[in-house]
């Protein structure tokens, strides 16, 4: 059985606010979990929490992932920059350009995200969350393709990207140029599995995992795909 995208994790210096922020955004409600910090509840198709762990890490460089937010018109695109403007967002230039056609911000603590705008084929069929947009291979878009079981819904040119037979958000990969890996990931997947763990642990080994480390404190085990980037796989 593959395993389960259970959440995307943001490792935040206020996660109180920076949940706040997201809830705002997103319009999802916001919990307090004993165990995984502050978490939003999706109210959508999207088969995952985002969940906001405190860490003191400063960011380094650009993050890996980041959310591409859908609009149904030229307005609804301004709407959402301005809700997230006055929510703590600020403008950010990564060199798209003057004319660019989506936005690019910043949350609060400078997580990257864009506001697409409408008419954009490939998040045609997608909801507000369209896609988790991520720096990595064609080799890695393979990977998560079998560990999740999730089929891909593009492969070209190098760029791939999976979604969950049931809806929600795509997961693409843009292919190289990669961003260099700068320390901890300031985003992370959290998995889980029905089966034993040890035995899906090995599932991901044999498909390019790698471990990062063996103790299994705190019911997690922190893994890297084939690309370097952290994951954690659920033990308990």
């Amino acid at each position: 059985m593959a395993a389960r995208l259970v959440a995307l994790c943001f490792d935040a210096h206020d996660p109180s606010a920076l949940a706040r922020f997201w809830s705002g955004v997103l319009g999802w409600e916001s919990v307090d979990d004993a165990r995984a910090g502050v978490t939003l509840l999706p109210n959508d198709d999207t088969g995952f929490e985002i969940r906001f762990l405190p860490s003191a890490e400063p960011k380094r460089g650009q993050n890996h992932i980041h959310f591409d937010l859908t609009s149904g018109s030229l307005e609804d695109q301004q709407a959402t920059v301005d809700r997230a403007l006055g929510l703590g967002a600020q403008h950010l230039d990564i060199g798209q350009g003057p004319d660019a056609e989506h936005v690019v911000l910043a949350d609060p603590e400078g997580n990257e995200l864009c506001v697409i705008p409408p008419g954009n084929a490939f998040l045609a069929d997608c909801g507000f969350l369209g896609a988790l947009s991520c720096d990595g291979s064609q080799q890695v878009g393979y990977f998560w393709s079998a560990a999740l079981g999730w089929p891909l819904v593009w492969d070209q040119d190098e760029e791939t990207a999976i979604r969950s037979p049931a809806g929600g958000p795509k997961i693409s990969w843009g292919g190289p140029p990669q961003l260099p890996l700068t320390g901890k990931s300031r985003l992370h997947l959290d998995l889980a599995t029905g089966d034993d763990p040890a035995t899906e642990a090995e599932r991901l080994v044999a498909l390019g995992a790698t471990r990062m480390d063996e103790g299994r404190a705190g019911g997690v085990l922190r893994m890297a795909d084939p690309d370097g980037r952290e994951f954690c796989l659920l033990t308990s």
